[in-house]
């Protein structure tokens, strides 16, 4: 599979590759070849298995060769200096780099559509109090309709049961933002250099709260880890 180097960390010896298939793929040095380039950018072979690229090697760009005697026919042509190639860039990351808006409902609206379950990558401080900024006022809302439909019902008369509209709706919203909740919290740990498996502290009753809101409030990374670079909008 073709791919692209995202980012490849000489002192610790691993990386990550951008796959022509929308998938990042990791890799350490003892996965690639002796002229593997590894810059950034570089378009390379490998193959996948596991989420682990291995037989890591460059790939070197290719030009058409030039008909015969059409260099002679065409002296002035000949010395123009060729067109750099173009990079050409794969993958969820690749895409992110060239910068969705950073706007708080962006980031709400990206979460529970293409980042629905996406456990990949990292997430700023900015987007995940956006994510529950909207998160909330969308619950009140619901609950709200809720209401309102058993006030026309007449649910909440004296000695009816519990309103069944307005607490049937509120978890039908908690169920179907769970798994954009949990992500985001994933891509959160990513971002401050932890990993994603902390995120089980969210099922703990009372601690799983504190040490959510403790990550949510630590500050980026400043560089490229690896789950990814640094998120748009950040001030390095």
């Amino acid at each position: 599979m073709r791919g692209e180097v995202l980012h490849y960390d000489e002192d610790q010896g691993f990386g990550f590759i951008a796959g022509a298939d929308g998938s990042r793929y990791s890799f350490a040095r003892e996965d690639m070849r002796r002229d593997a380039s590894v810059a950034k950018g570089a378009l390379v072979e490998f193959q996948p298995g596991g989420g682990q690229a291995r037989n890591v090697y460059s790939i070197r760009a290719q030009t058409p060769a030039a008909p015969a005697g059409a260099a002679a026919a065409s002296p002035q042509a000949s010395s123009k200096p060729a067109a750099a190639p173009q990079p050409q860039h794969f993958g969820r990351l690749a895409e992110n780099e060239t910068g969705g808006s950073t706007g708080l409902w962006s980031y709400f609206w990206r979460a529970v559509t293409e980042n629905y379950v996406n456990f990949a990558g990292r997430a700023r401080r900015k987007e995940f109090w956006a994510f529950c900024l909207f998160w909330t006022v969308s619950l009140i809302v619901i609950f709200g309709i809720g209401v309102a439909a058993d006030a026309a019902m007449g649910n909440l008369d004296a000695g009816t049961d519990l309103p069944a509209m307005a607490m049937g709706l509120s978890i039908t919203f908690v169920l179907a933002t769970f798994v954009p909740w949990i992500g985001l919290i994933v891509r959160r740990l990513h971002d401050i250099g932890l990993t994603g498996w902390l995120a089980v502290l969210f099922f703990i009753p009372t601690v799983g709260g504190l040490a959510t809101l403790v990550f949510a409030l630590i500050p980026t990374q400043g560089q490229e880890n690896r789950w990814g670079p640094v998120p748009a909008g950040v001030r390095v």
